[in-house]
């Protein structure tokens, strides 16, 4: 009988590459892993690494071995589902990782109806980059993470992962008020040569501001880099540059800054592992930050 908590080390290391890596996910020592590992070996009864000096690689049936795990994770996910159903009312931890523009406009309403309806959950909330959400589900750190793209810029689905659809939003071409009006049927046509607030390099939305930039001729002129919207958008406000804003940053811009919206699409999803949409916990969780992202999307309607 294989042993499930060896197994989820083999896919771990299958996903992270290399045994410190695994053993810094799951606070084990080195040495802790690679005896854990070995046993899952004499387990199965075959080889399932190659070891080359430091380096481990994984043989054909450790690959086999990571394909057909993820079946018995998802299968695990779904009993554990099952369990909390029959359960009288929801206890115990709901681990939630979102986007600071998440965190400061749809979660305090839905923490808020969670709390009222299910006052047993603790909600506990990590402040995390989407691109953080998959590995912190795969490693246990979250319940449910918020994952973003853009239609533009899209982002491969993760196989271990099952996601809804929650918010699709307008994305921004946010300048300082005493800009040019950028009334054209290309609205970037009037900023190619103005200073550019963007993100860091490497980040999504960098990617993405390279992207819209170069599909309408020019490359940004990067006069600062800021990942924090807020801090972006003081930076408009203070005649600093221009910048793309996503609809959840942009619902209260200071004084100072002028939105005009562009066909770019943010797309919002909440993530949890495979197999586990039916857990009550998750099911509640999505049914309340749905319904913020509902009323969050009608008071920011065009002309509400």
């Amino acid at each position: 009988m294989l042993d499930v908590r060896r197994l989820r080390l083999l896919s771990d290391l299958a996903r992270l590459g290399t045994i410190a890596a695994v053993a810094q996910a799951h606070t084990y020592t080195p040495s802790a892993v690679s005896q854990q590992l070995s046993a899952l070996e004499r387990e199965a009864g075959t080889p399932l690494l190659e070891r080359t000096g430091r380096r481990v690689a994984l043989t054909p049936a450790g690959r086999v071995l990571v394909e057909h795990s993820e079946t018995v994770f998802t299968a695990l996910e779904r009993t554990t589902a099952a369990l909390a159903a029959v359960a009288t009312g929801l206890s115990g931890p709901l681990r939630i990782g979102a986007f600071p523009t998440a965190v400061r406009t749809l979660l305090p309403s839905t923490l808020v109806a969670l709390g009222r309806q299910h006052p047993g959950l603790e909600l506990m909330v990590t402040e995390l980059d989407p691109v953080a959400v998959p590995a912190a589900l795969g490693e246990r750190q979250l319940d449910v993470g918020l994952l973003h793209d853009y239609d533009v810029v899209p982002v491969k689905p993760d196989p271990a992962l099952d996601a809804v659809s929650l918010l699709e939003e307008t994305v921004f071409l946010a300048l300082p008020d005493t800009s040019p009006t950028a009334e054209h049927t290309n609205p970037l046509s009037d900023v190619r040569d103005a200073a550019w607030i963007m993100a860091s390099p490497g980040t999504l939305c960098h990617t993405v501001t390279l992207h819209v930039c170069r599909t309408a001729g020019f490359t940004p002129r990067v006069r600062h880099h800021a990942d924090d919207f807020v801090t972006v958008l003081a930076l408009v406000a203070a005649g600093q540059g221009v910048s793309l804003v996503p609809q959840l940053a942009a619902a209260r811009p200071p004084v100072g800054v002028r939105l005009i919206p562009l066909t770019t699409r943010r797309r919002t999803r909440v993530a949890y592992r495979r197999g586990a949409a039916a857990h009550p916990a998750v099911a509640a969780f999505v049914a309340a930050i749905r319904d913020s992202a509902s009323v969050f999307t009608d008071q920011h309607a065009p002309g509400s």
